[in-house]
């Protein structure tokens, strides 16, 4: 990860700085069942713009979550997959998603 010696508070400091935006976890959450090409994750990811997905998947792949495969062919394939760095930020998401799924609008409210 290329978060600058020193700049981080804490542990979720550093983490944030990782999938800080919007996207950037739901890209994660999409590739945890393995690897997938950008169309496939354009389709995932309703509402994303080409733009914002290709500068969030440069981002990641900049901090060692994903890879960025390209094939020799006509018409040319890439597929992105996640490093085992990102498969560990993605199972530490996990609780996170548990949690959101919990207490997200519309849910039965928490008993106080």
């Amino acid at each position: 990860m290329t978060t600058r010696p020193g700049s981080s508070v804490c542990g979720i400091d550093a983490a944030m700085d990782v999938i800080s935006g919007k996207w950037k976890v739901l890209i994660l959450w999409e590739l945890h069942v393995g690897t997938a090409r950008f169309g496939a994750l354009r389709r995932g990811l309703p509402g994303i713009t080409e733009k914002v997905l290709t500068t969030h998947l440069r981002e990641l792949e900049r901090d060692g979550v994903i890879t960025r495969r390209e094939f020799d062919e006509v018409p040319p394939r890439v597929e992105y997959a996640l490093t085992d760095v990102g498969r560990e930020l993605n199972d530490a998401l996990g609780p996170l998603s548990r949690w959101g799924e919990k207490h997200r609008m519309g849910a039965e409210p928490h008993p106080a």
